[in-house]
Protein backbone atom coordinates (compact mmCIF):
# COMPACT_ATOMS: atom_id res chain seq x y z
CA UNK A 1 0.00 0.00 0.00
CA UNK A 2 1.05 3.62 -0.42
CA UNK A 3 2.34 4.46 3.07
CA UNK A 4 5.64 6.14 0.99
CA UNK A 5 3.27 8.14 -1.13
CA UNK A 6 1.16 9.03 1.98
CA UNK A 7 2.91 12.09 3.56
CA UNK A 8 3.05 13.67 -0.08
CA UNK A 9 -0.43 13.10 -0.63
CA UNK A 10 -1.94 14.41 2.53
CA UNK A 11 0.15 17.58 2.41
CA UNK A 12 -1.15 17.93 -1.40
CA UNK A 13 -4.42 17.43 -0.35
CA UNK A 14 -3.96 19.95 3.26
CA UNK A 15 -2.81 22.53 1.05
CA UNK A 16 -5.73 22.59 -1.97
CA UNK A 17 -8.40 22.76 1.17
CA UNK A 18 -9.41 25.84 0.64
CA UNK A 19 -9.34 25.45 -3.64
CA UNK A 20 -11.52 21.95 -3.13
CA UNK A 21 -14.01 24.38 -0.54
CA UNK A 22 -14.55 26.79 -3.36
CA UNK A 23 -14.68 24.59 -6.19
CA UNK A 24 -17.70 22.32 -4.52
CA UNK A 25 -19.54 25.89 -3.32
CA UNK A 26 -19.38 27.11 -7.45
CA UNK A 27 -20.79 23.64 -8.35
CA UNK A 28 -24.07 24.09 -5.57
CA UNK A 29 -24.24 27.62 -6.61
CA UNK A 30 -25.53 26.87 -10.07
CA UNK A 31 -28.99 24.90 -10.28
CA UNK A 32 -28.83 21.59 -12.06
CA UNK A 33 -32.00 20.14 -11.14
CA UNK A 34 -33.43 17.03 -12.92
CA UNK A 35 -36.63 17.73 -13.54
CA UNK A 36 -36.44 19.73 -15.35
CA UNK A 37 -33.15 18.49 -16.88
CA UNK A 38 -31.75 21.37 -18.67
CA UNK A 39 -28.04 20.44 -17.57
CA UNK A 40 -25.47 21.20 -20.12
CA UNK A 41 -25.25 24.69 -18.86
CA UNK A 42 -23.94 23.26 -15.67
CA UNK A 43 -21.57 20.77 -17.56
CA UNK A 44 -20.13 23.90 -18.91
CA UNK A 45 -19.96 25.15 -15.88
CA UNK A 46 -18.21 22.74 -14.31
CA UNK A 47 -15.71 21.88 -17.39
CA UNK A 48 -14.37 25.83 -17.09
CA UNK A 49 -13.82 25.15 -13.15
CA UNK A 50 -11.83 22.00 -13.75
CA UNK A 51 -10.08 23.51 -16.47
CA UNK A 52 -9.03 26.47 -14.60
CA UNK A 53 -7.30 23.81 -12.03
CA UNK A 54 -5.35 23.02 -15.20
CA UNK A 55 -7.41 19.50 -15.78
CA UNK A 56 -7.94 18.79 -19.75
CA UNK A 57 -12.06 18.17 -20.18
CA UNK A 58 -13.94 16.60 -22.94
CA UNK A 59 -17.21 17.84 -23.36
CA UNK A 60 -19.64 14.89 -25.27
CA UNK A 61 -23.13 16.33 -26.08
CA UNK A 62 -25.97 14.20 -26.03
CA UNK A 63 -27.88 14.50 -28.99
CA UNK A 64 -30.99 16.76 -28.56
CA UNK A 65 -33.46 13.77 -29.07
CA UNK A 66 -32.34 11.39 -27.38
CA UNK A 67 -32.35 13.83 -24.49
CA UNK A 68 -36.06 14.67 -24.93
CA UNK A 69 -36.82 10.89 -25.48
CA UNK A 70 -35.46 10.26 -21.55
CA UNK A 71 -36.91 13.62 -20.04
CA UNK A 72 -34.24 15.70 -20.16
CA UNK A 73 -34.07 19.70 -22.17
CA UNK A 74 -29.92 18.90 -22.41
CA UNK A 75 -26.80 17.00 -20.95
CA UNK A 76 -23.60 17.33 -22.05
CA UNK A 77 -20.97 14.28 -20.58
CA UNK A 78 -17.28 15.25 -19.58
CA UNK A 79 -14.25 12.76 -19.45
CA UNK A 80 -11.14 14.16 -18.26
CA UNK A 81 -8.38 11.66 -18.72
CA UNK A 82 -4.96 11.87 -17.46
CA UNK A 83 -2.83 8.94 -18.61
CA UNK A 84 0.43 8.62 -16.22
CA UNK A 85 1.97 5.56 -18.50
CA UNK A 86 0.80 2.13 -20.03
CA UNK A 87 -1.12 0.13 -17.47
CA UNK A 88 -5.22 -0.28 -16.14
CA UNK A 89 -7.73 2.19 -16.60
CA UNK A 90 -9.58 3.24 -13.95
CA UNK A 91 -12.80 5.83 -14.03
CA UNK A 92 -14.04 7.90 -11.33
CA UNK A 93 -17.87 8.84 -11.99
CA UNK A 94 -19.89 11.24 -10.03
CA UNK A 95 -23.09 13.10 -11.55
CA UNK A 96 -24.04 16.96 -11.19
CA UNK A 97 -27.35 16.55 -11.84
CA UNK A 98 -29.54 16.74 -8.59
CA UNK A 99 -33.66 16.84 -7.31
CA UNK A 100 -35.23 20.17 -7.36
CA UNK A 101 -34.69 20.92 -3.84
CA UNK A 102 -38.02 21.56 -2.50
CA UNK A 103 -39.53 22.82 0.72
CA UNK A 104 -38.63 23.24 4.48
CA UNK A 105 -34.85 24.49 3.62
CA UNK A 106 -33.39 26.50 6.40
CA UNK A 107 -31.17 28.15 4.23
CA UNK A 108 -30.91 29.02 0.52
CA UNK A 109 -30.44 25.45 -1.33
CA UNK A 110 -27.92 27.32 -3.86
CA UNK A 111 -26.31 28.91 -1.32
CA UNK A 112 -23.87 26.57 -0.24
CA UNK A 113 -23.70 28.53 3.05
CA UNK A 114 -21.40 27.02 5.57
CA UNK A 115 -22.57 26.27 9.32
CA UNK A 116 -20.31 24.56 12.00
CA UNK A 117 -18.25 23.04 9.61
CA UNK A 118 -20.84 21.82 7.45
CA UNK A 119 -21.75 23.27 3.86
CA UNK A 120 -25.34 23.18 3.34
CA UNK A 121 -27.02 23.08 -0.69
CA UNK A 122 -28.74 21.04 -2.85
CA UNK A 123 -26.30 18.59 -4.40
CA UNK A 124 -23.73 19.21 -1.73
CA UNK A 125 -23.45 15.42 -0.47
CA UNK A 126 -25.33 13.51 -3.97
CA UNK A 127 -23.08 14.08 -5.76
CA UNK A 128 -21.31 17.37 -6.53
CA UNK A 129 -18.89 16.68 -3.87
CA UNK A 130 -17.44 13.78 -5.11
CA UNK A 131 -16.58 16.12 -8.51
CA UNK A 132 -14.66 18.07 -5.98
CA UNK A 133 -13.50 14.75 -4.45
CA UNK A 134 -12.57 12.98 -7.50
CA UNK A 135 -10.58 15.97 -8.91
CA UNK A 136 -8.71 16.75 -6.46
CA UNK A 137 -7.51 13.26 -5.73
CA UNK A 138 -6.03 13.74 -9.39
CA UNK A 139 -4.46 16.51 -9.05
CA UNK A 140 -2.64 14.94 -6.14
CA UNK A 141 -1.47 11.78 -7.66
CA UNK A 142 -0.59 14.18 -11.05
CA UNK A 143 2.04 16.51 -8.52
CA UNK A 144 3.21 13.42 -7.07
CA UNK A 145 6.84 12.67 -8.34
CA UNK A 146 6.63 9.14 -7.35
CA UNK A 147 6.17 7.06 -10.91
CA UNK A 148 2.60 5.93 -12.01
CA UNK A 149 1.77 3.72 -14.72
CA UNK A 150 -1.99 3.95 -16.24
CA UNK A 151 -4.92 6.28 -16.42
CA UNK A 152 -7.21 7.72 -14.77
CA UNK A 153 -10.71 9.23 -16.19
CA UNK A 154 -13.70 11.38 -14.38
CA UNK A 155 -16.48 11.02 -15.88
CA UNK A 156 -18.83 13.96 -14.92
CA UNK A 157 -22.51 12.67 -16.12
CA UNK A 158 -25.87 14.70 -15.55
CA UNK A 159 -29.14 12.34 -15.79
CA UNK A 160 -28.36 9.72 -12.46
CA UNK A 161 -31.63 11.12 -10.93
CA UNK A 162 -33.81 10.21 -14.21
CA UNK A 163 -31.40 6.82 -14.94
CA UNK A 164 -28.25 7.63 -16.10
CA UNK A 165 -29.43 5.96 -19.86
CA UNK A 166 -27.27 9.29 -21.36
CA UNK A 167 -24.92 9.64 -18.64
CA UNK A 168 -22.61 6.65 -18.18
CA UNK A 169 -24.43 4.24 -20.82
CA UNK A 170 -24.21 6.53 -23.20
CA UNK A 171 -20.57 7.15 -22.62
CA UNK A 172 -20.19 2.72 -22.65
CA UNK A 173 -22.41 2.41 -25.47
CA UNK A 174 -20.78 5.08 -27.77
CA UNK A 175 -16.95 3.60 -26.90
CA UNK A 176 -15.85 6.59 -25.58
CA UNK A 177 -14.45 5.10 -22.33
CA UNK A 178 -13.74 1.21 -21.54
CA UNK A 179 -12.06 1.47 -17.85
CA UNK A 180 -10.67 -2.08 -16.52
CA UNK A 181 -12.03 -0.66 -12.87
CA UNK A 182 -14.34 2.18 -12.05
CA UNK A 183 -15.47 4.11 -8.45
CA UNK A 184 -18.21 5.86 -8.32
CA UNK A 185 -20.19 8.54 -6.19
CA UNK A 186 -20.72 7.65 -2.55
CA UNK A 187 -22.85 8.85 0.02
CA UNK A 188 -21.79 7.62 3.64
CA UNK A 189 -18.68 6.27 5.40
CA UNK A 190 -18.91 2.75 3.87
CA UNK A 191 -17.72 1.40 1.06
CA UNK A 192 -20.90 0.05 -1.35
CA UNK A 193 -20.62 -3.07 -3.15
CA UNK A 194 -24.38 -3.68 -4.06
CA UNK A 195 -27.44 -1.85 -4.30
CA UNK A 196 -31.11 -2.59 -5.43
CA UNK A 197 -32.39 -2.26 -8.71
CA UNK A 198 -36.03 -0.02 -9.58
CA UNK A 199 -38.88 -0.86 -11.74
CA UNK A 200 -40.95 2.12 -12.16
CA UNK A 201 -44.37 1.31 -13.80
CA UNK A 202 -47.42 3.41 -15.28
CA UNK A 203 -50.96 1.95 -14.91
CA UNK A 204 -53.44 3.05 -16.67
CA UNK A 205 -57.03 1.88 -15.35
CA UNK A 206 -59.98 2.66 -18.46
CA UNK A 207 -63.77 2.36 -18.08
CA UNK A 208 -66.44 4.50 -19.47
CA UNK A 209 -68.18 7.91 -17.57
CA UNK A 210 -71.69 8.09 -16.67
CA UNK A 211 -73.71 10.53 -14.65
CA UNK A 212 -73.00 10.23 -10.74
CA UNK A 213 -76.78 9.97 -10.50
CA UNK A 214 -76.69 6.50 -12.79
CA UNK A 215 -73.35 5.49 -12.20
CA UNK A 216 -74.60 1.77 -12.98
CA UNK A 217 -74.28 2.98 -16.46
CA UNK A 218 -70.82 3.39 -16.74
CA UNK A 219 -67.36 1.61 -15.41
CA UNK A 220 -65.94 3.03 -12.71
CA UNK A 221 -62.04 3.15 -13.60
CA UNK A 222 -61.55 4.58 -9.58
CA UNK A 223 -62.99 1.19 -8.35
CA UNK A 224 -61.50 -1.17 -10.48
CA UNK A 225 -58.01 0.87 -9.86
CA UNK A 226 -59.08 0.89 -5.70
CA UNK A 227 -59.29 -3.09 -6.56
CA UNK A 228 -55.63 -2.69 -8.27
CA UNK A 229 -54.03 -0.65 -5.30
CA UNK A 230 -55.66 -3.27 -2.56
CA UNK A 231 -54.12 -6.24 -4.51
CA UNK A 232 -50.66 -4.60 -4.56
CA UNK A 233 -50.34 -3.01 -1.28
CA UNK A 234 -50.82 -6.37 -0.06
CA UNK A 235 -48.22 -7.59 -1.81
CA UNK A 236 -46.22 -4.92 -0.42
CA UNK A 237 -47.27 -6.46 2.85
CA UNK A 238 -46.06 -9.69 2.05
CA UNK A 239 -42.56 -8.44 0.94
CA UNK A 240 -41.77 -8.18 4.87
CA UNK A 241 -40.24 -11.43 5.14
CA UNK A 242 -37.75 -11.48 1.73
CA UNK A 243 -34.93 -10.40 3.85
CA UNK A 244 -31.84 -9.85 1.61
CA UNK A 245 -28.69 -11.81 2.53
CA UNK A 246 -27.24 -8.34 1.78
CA UNK A 247 -25.97 -6.10 4.52
CA UNK A 248 -27.52 -3.15 4.00
CA UNK A 249 -29.94 -3.91 1.77
CA UNK A 250 -33.55 -4.95 3.74
CA UNK A 251 -36.51 -6.39 1.84
CA UNK A 252 -37.99 -4.85 -1.63
CA UNK A 253 -40.11 -2.49 -1.29
CA UNK A 254 -43.21 -1.06 -3.19
CA UNK A 255 -44.59 2.12 -3.33
CA UNK A 256 -47.00 4.27 -5.03
CA UNK A 257 -45.72 7.51 -5.62
CA UNK A 258 -48.54 9.31 -8.15
CA UNK A 259 -52.13 8.79 -9.14
CA UNK A 260 -54.27 10.93 -11.56
CA UNK A 261 -57.67 10.88 -12.76
CA UNK A 262 -61.36 11.75 -12.95
CA UNK A 263 -62.93 14.38 -14.81
CA UNK A 264 -65.61 16.11 -12.41
CA UNK A 265 -67.36 15.51 -8.84
CA UNK A 266 -70.45 14.58 -10.18
CA UNK A 267 -69.25 12.36 -12.94
CA UNK A 268 -67.82 8.56 -12.25
CA UNK A 269 -64.80 8.68 -13.50
CA UNK A 270 -63.52 6.92 -16.52
CA UNK A 271 -59.58 6.74 -16.66
CA UNK A 272 -57.38 7.13 -13.99
CA UNK A 273 -53.77 6.30 -14.01
CA UNK A 274 -51.03 5.72 -11.27
CA UNK A 275 -47.11 5.17 -10.60
CA UNK A 276 -45.30 2.73 -8.60
CA UNK A 277 -41.97 2.21 -7.53
CA UNK A 278 -40.78 -1.53 -6.99
CA UNK A 279 -37.19 -1.73 -4.98
CA UNK A 280 -35.42 -4.87 -6.27
CA UNK A 281 -32.86 -6.75 -4.00
CA UNK A 282 -29.84 -8.16 -5.81
CA UNK A 283 -31.32 -11.59 -5.16
CA UNK A 284 -34.70 -11.06 -6.98
CA UNK A 285 -34.55 -11.66 -10.80
CA UNK A 286 -36.00 -8.49 -12.71
CA UNK A 287 -38.03 -9.60 -15.30
CA UNK A 288 -39.47 -11.61 -12.98
CA UNK A 289 -40.13 -9.10 -10.37
CA UNK A 290 -41.90 -7.33 -13.63
CA UNK A 291 -44.25 -10.17 -14.86
CA UNK A 292 -45.18 -10.94 -11.14
CA UNK A 293 -46.60 -7.01 -10.78
CA UNK A 294 -48.03 -7.07 -14.45
CA UNK A 295 -50.31 -10.40 -13.17
CA UNK A 296 -51.12 -8.76 -9.91
CA UNK A 297 -52.81 -6.18 -11.77
CA UNK A 298 -54.77 -7.68 -14.63
CA UNK A 299 -55.59 -10.63 -12.41
CA UNK A 300 -57.47 -8.08 -9.94
CA UNK A 301 -58.98 -5.17 -12.75
CA UNK A 302 -60.07 -9.15 -14.39
CA UNK A 303 -63.20 -8.85 -11.41
CA UNK A 304 -63.84 -5.81 -12.82
CA UNK A 305 -66.64 -5.68 -16.05
CA UNK A 306 -65.88 -3.33 -18.58
CA UNK A 307 -62.54 -2.49 -17.61
CA UNK A 308 -59.47 -2.62 -19.39
CA UNK A 309 -56.25 -1.83 -17.99
CA UNK A 310 -52.53 -1.00 -19.68
CA UNK A 311 -49.28 -1.39 -17.93
CA UNK A 312 -46.15 0.72 -19.16
CA UNK A 313 -42.64 0.18 -18.07
CA UNK A 314 -41.16 3.93 -17.22
CA UNK A 315 -37.78 2.30 -15.89
CA UNK A 316 -35.95 -0.91 -15.23
CA UNK A 317 -32.88 -0.24 -13.19
CA UNK A 318 -31.03 -4.25 -12.55
CA UNK A 319 -29.29 -4.21 -8.67
CA UNK A 320 -25.58 -3.82 -8.63
CA UNK A 321 -24.64 -7.51 -7.09
CA UNK A 322 -21.32 -7.77 -5.57
CA UNK A 323 -18.69 -9.65 -8.10
CA UNK A 324 -15.48 -11.52 -7.13
CA UNK A 325 -13.64 -8.91 -9.19
CA UNK A 326 -14.56 -5.78 -7.27
CA UNK A 327 -14.28 -7.56 -3.58
CA UNK A 328 -9.84 -6.77 -4.33
CA UNK A 329 -11.30 -2.74 -5.06
CA UNK A 330 -13.61 -2.38 -1.90
CA UNK A 331 -10.89 -4.05 0.63
CA UNK A 332 -8.32 -1.35 -0.82
CA UNK A 333 -10.66 1.57 -0.33
CA UNK A 334 -11.48 -0.08 3.14
CA UNK A 335 -7.93 -0.25 4.18
CA UNK A 336 -7.31 3.39 3.49
CA UNK A 337 -10.25 4.61 4.39
CA UNK A 338 -9.89 2.90 8.20
CA UNK A 339 -6.54 4.12 8.82
CA UNK A 340 -7.68 8.14 7.61
CA UNK A 341 -11.13 7.73 9.81
CA UNK A 342 -9.29 6.04 12.64
CA UNK A 343 -13.00 3.52 12.73
CA UNK A 344 -13.21 0.43 11.16
CA UNK A 345 -14.80 1.29 7.46
CA UNK A 346 -16.63 -1.93 6.18
CA UNK A 347 -18.13 -2.91 3.02
CA UNK A 348 -21.87 -3.09 2.33
CA UNK A 349 -25.24 -2.87 -0.07
CA UNK A 350 -27.67 0.32 -0.04
CA UNK A 351 -31.74 0.20 -0.93
CA UNK A 352 -31.40 3.00 -3.44
CA UNK A 353 -29.97 2.39 -6.53
CA UNK A 354 -27.27 4.46 -8.65
CA UNK A 355 -25.58 4.75 -11.49
CA UNK A 356 -22.63 2.16 -11.19
CA UNK A 357 -25.33 -0.86 -12.24
CA UNK A 358 -24.21 0.26 -15.85
CA UNK A 359 -20.62 -0.04 -15.31
CA UNK A 360 -21.56 -3.35 -13.51
CA UNK A 361 -23.25 -4.32 -16.99
CA UNK A 362 -20.37 -3.28 -19.11
CA UNK A 363 -18.34 -5.90 -16.98
CA UNK A 364 -16.12 -3.83 -15.12
CA UNK A 365 -15.64 -4.02 -11.61
CA UNK A 366 -17.18 -0.69 -9.55
CA UNK A 367 -17.68 0.10 -5.82
CA UNK A 368 -19.22 3.05 -4.80
CA UNK A 369 -16.59 5.38 -2.51
CA UNK A 370 -16.84 9.67 -1.76
CA UNK A 371 -16.83 12.49 0.53
CA UNK A 372 -20.19 11.77 2.53
CA UNK A 373 -21.32 11.96 6.44
CA UNK A 374 -21.67 8.59 7.96
CA UNK A 375 -25.06 7.76 6.59
CA UNK A 376 -27.27 8.94 3.88
CA UNK A 377 -30.23 10.26 6.94
CA UNK A 378 -27.61 12.48 8.53
CA UNK A 379 -26.24 14.39 4.93
CA UNK A 380 -30.33 14.40 3.90
CA UNK A 381 -29.88 13.26 0.90
CA UNK A 382 -32.70 14.22 -1.46
CA UNK A 383 -34.67 16.08 1.42
CA UNK A 384 -34.12 19.59 3.14
CA UNK A 385 -31.20 21.32 4.11
CA UNK A 386 -28.48 18.79 2.54
CA UNK A 387 -25.14 19.16 3.82
CA UNK A 388 -21.77 17.45 3.83
CA UNK A 389 -19.44 17.96 6.78
CA UNK A 390 -16.01 19.52 5.29
CA UNK A 391 -14.10 17.99 7.69
CA UNK A 392 -15.35 14.50 5.35
CA UNK A 393 -14.07 16.30 1.98
CA UNK A 394 -10.12 16.49 2.37
CA UNK A 395 -10.15 12.77 4.16
CA UNK A 396 -12.26 10.66 1.33
CA UNK A 397 -10.19 12.86 -1.28
CA UNK A 398 -6.74 11.24 0.24
CA UNK A 399 -8.58 7.83 0.13
CA UNK A 400 -9.36 8.00 -3.12
CA UNK A 401 -5.84 8.77 -4.24
CA UNK A 402 -3.66 6.90 -2.10
CA UNK A 403 -5.98 3.91 -3.60
CA UNK A 404 -5.36 5.11 -7.20
CA UNK A 405 -1.68 5.30 -6.36
CA UNK A 406 -1.65 1.88 -5.12
CA UNK A 407 -3.88 0.75 -8.37
CA UNK A 408 -1.14 2.75 -10.84
CA UNK A 409 1.59 0.90 -9.24
CA UNK A 410 4.24 0.10 -12.34
CA UNK A 411 4.41 -3.47 -12.72
CA UNK A 412 7.60 -5.63 -12.56
CA UNK A 413 9.08 -6.45 -15.56
CA UNK A 414 9.07 -10.64 -16.69
CA UNK A 415 10.74 -11.48 -19.22
CA UNK A 416 11.84 -14.31 -20.74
Amino acid sequence: MSHAAAPHIHAHIAAAANAQTALLAALVRAPSDNPAGDCAPHAEHTARLLEDLGLNVERHPVPAGLAAAHGMVSATNLIIRHRFGPGPVIALNAHGDVVPPGQGWTTDPYGAEIRDGWMYGRGVAVSKSDIATYAFALLALVENPAKLSGTIELHITYDEETGGEIGPAWLLSQGLTRPDYAIAAGFSYAVVTAHNGCLHQEVTVTGTSAHAAMPATGADALAAATAILSRLYATRASLARNISATPGIGTPQLTIGLINGGINTNVVPDRVTFRLDRRITPEENPAAVEAALIADITHAAADCPGISVTVKRILLAAPLVPTPAALPLAALICAHATRIFGEPITQTGVPLYTDARHYAQAGIPIVLYGAGPRSIEQANAHRADERLNLADLPRATAVIALTLHDLLQPQPHTGT
